[in-house]
């Protein structure tokens, strides 16, 4: 809560609010965004708060109720959101988070101690897992991240969405089966990092060839300025183009200059993170198939590097 009620409550006096780290992590795998993630937060709190003292004691599970009014609520900020992506200045990618991060990572009472879902929380916020989530309806991506992420049933999930658990079972099902192929052949993260440590190398040293053999013949490099900073508009395809474009960049931007840039874990996974005076001013993230990097991500807005301070 915000506002002068937001001292006056903590956890020990209001349990609900125990709740909240697993909301912010729950709403940012919908959303991938940590200032949209706080907002969804902050309204299904307000919600909560909202209803009469004897109506929230009258509620059973008050973390179910606030799961599935998050869920709603998400649903809906999901079919505004790519309204107004049209409208953003060239490419959108999702936040790429540190490991310490609030949303990165939660432990949530009676879920999650299993180290199966552990890895699939995990999983579920790396960059490559919300580009995908981006590809999928309001509908599709609620129902997988509530479902396969969070272990919520079914027959809830339906509620949230409006549509049948049948329904709901069956599209899951599909769901699952895009993403699994679309991660097939993933790098182990000791093959992930090599090739990080490869590709900056090269971006450093400036060898169009060496780089070249670190890209798969179909990568695609995209760059997430905001309009705040100077990126390129649209995606860069094609391992010649894409090498061009990284060494390119590295020479004439001075943030992107690789020398600057250290090895750190984004959202759990190797990344290249550039700080300036301190301040992180652009995280590179990569996707690794096989031994070949199929997709560079570079995010410069620094609205999205907020979580890096």
């Amino acid at each position: 809560m915000r506002g002068k009620d937001a001292g006056q409550l903590s956890a020990r006096s209001n349990p609900t609010l125990k709740d909240r780290p697993m909301l912010m992590a729950l709403a940012f795998r919908m959303v991938g965004s940590t200032h949209d993630a706080e907002d969804v937060v902050q309204e299904t709190y307000a919600r909560w708060y909202a209803m009469s003292p004897s109506a929230r004691a009258g509620i059973k599970s008050p973390t179910a109720w606030l799961v599935r009014v998050a869920g709603r609520i998400c649903l809906d900020h999901l079919g505004s959101a790519r309204v107004c992506r049209e409208k953003y200045t060239g490419e959108w990618l999702p936040e790429p988070l540190p490991d310490s991060a609030a949303g990165s990572s939660v432990r949530r009472s009676g879920h999650l101690d299993d180290p199966a879902d552990r890895v699939a929380l995990d999983d579920s916020v790396t960059m490559g897992m919300l580009v995908l989530l981006e590809a999928l309806t309001p509908a599709q991506r609620v129902s997988f991240v509530l479902h396969d992420v969070f272990k919520v049933p079914f027959a809830e999930i339906a509620a949230i969405v409006g549509r049948s658990a049948e329904s709901r079972r069956a599209l899951a099902v599909a769901v699952r089966r895009a993403i699994a192929s679309a991660r097939r052949n993933e790098a182990d993260e000791q093959e992930y990092r090599r090739l990080v440590r490869d590709f900056k190398r090269a971006c450093q040293t400036g060898e169009l060839d060496r780089l070249i053999a670190l890209l798969d013949p179909q990568v695609t490099a995209r760059a997430d300025g905001g309009g705040h900073v100077r990126a390129a508009l649209k995606p860069v395809r094609g391992a010649e183009r894409t090498a061009r474009y990284l060494i390119g960049a590295s020479r004439r931007e001075s943030r992107l200059t690789t020398s600057l840039m250290t090895l750190e874990n984004a959202a759990h996974r190797p990344a290249l993170v550039c700080r300036v005076d301190g301040a992180v001013v652009a995280v590179v993230t990569l996707h690794v198939a096989g031994s070949r990097i199929t997709d560079v991500w570079i995010t410069l807005n620094p609205d999205k590097l907020a979580a890096w301070a």
